[in-house]
C-alpha cells in the first residue's frame, strides 16, 4: 500500500517559454502539470550520486583496472571479465 506524503503548496516564476513547453510536455504523457513537474524534479534529486558512486565513477574513468575483454564467444567474454 502507498505511503501519502503530505504536500506543500509553493510557488516558482518561470518564463512563459518553459511553461508552455511543460504543459504541453504534461498533455503529451496524459498528467496534469503539477505531477509531471514534480516527477521531473524528483527524478532530476535522485539522479544525484552519493559518495560510494562518485567514488566508483572516478575508479572506472582512471582505467586503473581496466583489462581487455575477448568477445569471441559468450564463454570467452565472461572468462575475461572474471
Amino acid at each position: 500500500m502507498e505511503t501519502i506524503t503530505a504536500k506543500k503548496t509553493t510557488t516558482f516564476r518561470l518564463s512563459e517559454n518553459l511553461l508552455a513547453k511543460l504543459r504541453t510536455a504534461a498533455i503529451n504523457e496524459h498528467r496534469s502539470l503539477n505531477n509531471y513537474v514534480e516527477c521531473i524534479l524528483m527524478n532530476a534529486v535522485d539522479e544525484i550520486p552519493n559518495e560510494t558512486t562518485i567514488a566508483a565513477i572516478k575508479e572506472a574513468r582512471s582505467g586503473k583496472y581496466a583489462g581487455t575483454i575477448d568477445t569471441s564467444s559468450v564463454d570467452a567474454m565472461i572468462k575475461s571479465c572474471e
